[in-house]
């Protein structure tokens, strides 16, 4: 067998130092010249390399998605909190409250109502395990520590479809462990937070926002936005958004009269008045309820509290 002859490369050599000649380069400019080309291909192959191991293996954690950029993940663009009511007193630990949420307790009413802003519910779910439903290992860490119990979320939007809005609510220990998990929020809603229920009729888009209220051994979280994922313009009004998914809390307040019963002078807190919500076919609720379908698909709001029915 013959051996193929190794192809000498002096004549391509000759050709570049010619043509390096011809644009006026002597012997020393013309090695440096072919020394920086070979360097550069050197550390294109590396960068190569480098980007190729990072896919395999995985390279540096990426920064916290914006609302709406991965399905099941999204983030406020604010976020603040408030401590409880007086009025929650007797409901401070959930030794005094045992009774288990339900759907149909939290997120009865088709519609809520604040002002001018109508919601219609569009889904309802129930989680005994807190943590399926929220997204963040430290949030879910976050929740264990509060004793978390139960974890009801309700989605709702307007008619039209341009704001949506959904309301967790969730069934801690006692009013230490809300106040704590509240203050943790504040720091963990940049890269973990609630899951949003899902919905052809609505999603939370680039922008929105978030707010949680202590409500004795409860935390309630409401979370409003456009459904375009727009920063609110003059039009929006995000206050009576916010006011509106919160009409959900009367809830917490009708178990604030089993516990303590109805004070003959009972105190008014501050809010929304105590508009009639129509009644209607309740959601299921199993352990983990399916979405609930209803026909029609800035400033953060202040902290208030719907009147007890």
């Amino acid at each position: 067998m013959t051996k193929r002859k190794r192809r000498s490369s002096a004549p391509a050599e000759g050709r570049t130092g010619a043509a390096l000649a011809e644009l006026g380069l002597d012997d020393r400019q013309q090695r440096v010249f072919v020394w920086s080309v070979t360097a550069v291909g050197v550390l294109a192959i590396a960068l190569v390399l480098t980007l190729v191991v990072n896919a395999i293996g995985g390279g540096q954690p990426q920064p916290a998605q914006a609302s709406g950029e991965v399905s099941g993940e999204g983030l406020p663009a604010s976020f603040q909190s408030w401590p409880s009511l007086k009025e929650l007193a007797p409901i401070a630990d959930r030794k005094a409250d045992t009774a288990a949420l339900t759907v149909q307790e939290v997120f009865g009413a088709r519609t809520l109502t604040a002002g001018k802003v109508t919601l219609r519910r569009l889904a309802g779910r129930l989680d005994q395990a807190c943590a399926g439903a929220v997204w963040g290992a430290d949030l879910a860490e976050a929740l264990a520590e509060a004793g978390c119990g139960q974890a009801v979320r309700g989605l709702y939007a307007t008619a039209d479809g341009m704001y949506v809005a959904q309301y967790t609510l969730f069934n801690l220990a006692d009013v230490a462990a809300a106040e704590s998990l509240a203050k943790s929020l504040a720091s963990l809603y940049r890269g973990a937070w609630v899951q949003p229920l899902e919905s052809p009729r609505a999603k939370f888009g680039a922008y929105s926002e978030g707010n949680a209220y202590v409500l004795g051994h409860y935390l309630g979280v409401a979370w409003i936005g456009r459904a375009d994922g727009a920063e609110p313009g003059e039009k929006d009004d995000f206050i009576m958004l916010g006011l509106a998914v919160r009409e959900a809390e009367k809830a917490v307040f009708r178990r604030v009269v089993k516990v303590a019963g109805v004070p003959s002078d009972p105190a008014q807190p501050p809010g929304p008045a105590d508009t009639a919500q129509p009644s209607e076919e309740p959601p299921s609720d199993p352990g983990a309820s399916p979405a609930v379908s209803a026909p029609g698909a800035s400033t953060s709001a202040q902290p208030s509290a719907p009147a007890a029915r």
